[in-house]
């Protein structure tokens, strides 16, 4: 009859054994190393992306309050902003203040006018099916070099760039990639909606 063991249990001393103190140390060690391991995939990850709660309704319905969403810290510095994107950026009156969050509307060079309740840029008419309801407030802005028009999905109900003008680009801390929290509500943001009629 085969006879087999389980497991061989190596002799006091030889090798594979460890003192109480041997084995303190590689425990040490391996807690260190996962620490170390954990802390610079937390400073890597911070430094290329962030996690903003959204407070306001002036983004409904693409975001409501309560929303978190993920940034990409780095979208800007690989490439340059579309029309449609949904940025995070430092209020421009009073950077100190918690960031804002809307959507691009005109790049630098453009000029914005909202006309009867439509958006035109640079005379196209927006395409803009994100919004639920018009714009009421009308008026024309011309957006200087190195900055941002950018207005709220819920544009009766938004303080954005009608009310106190234009975002410097070195205000953007990045692009809204997606909602992951709470999950029925998960989605993605980092595609541009709105494009001119014809093109």
């Amino acid at each position: 009859m085969d006879q087999y063991r389980s497991e061989i249990t190596p002799e006091p001393g030889g090798p594979g054994s460890l003192e109480g103190g041997a084995k303190l140390r590689e425990f040490l060690r391996d807690t260190l190393e996962t620490v170390l391991i954990a802390l610079v995939l937390f400073l890597a990850i911070n430094a290329v992306s962030a996690r903003i709660r959204v407070e306001s309704v002036s983004m409904q319905p693409t975001l409501f309050a309560g929303n978190y969403v993920i940034v990409n810290k780095l979208a800007y510095q690989l490439g340059e902003s579309q029309r449609g994107d949904v940025i995070v950026f430092k209020y421009p009156p009073d950077p100190e203040r918690e960031p804002y969050i809307k959507r691009v509307i005109g790049l630098p060079g453009d000029r914005v006018r909202v006309d009867n309740g439509n958006v035109y840029v640079n005379a196209e008419l927006l395409v803009e099916p994100y919004l639920e309801v018009v714009t009421e407030q009308e008026g024309e802005w011309q957006v200087p070099a190195d900055n941002l028009f950018v207005m709220g999905d819920n544009r009766n109900n938004s303080s954005d760039s009608r009310a106190w003008g234009m975002v410097p680009l070195d205000n953007v801390i990045g692009k809204a990639l997606v909602i992951y929290w709470p999950p029925e509500q998960w989605g993605l943001l980092g595609f541009p909606y709105a494009v001119a009629a014809g093109h």
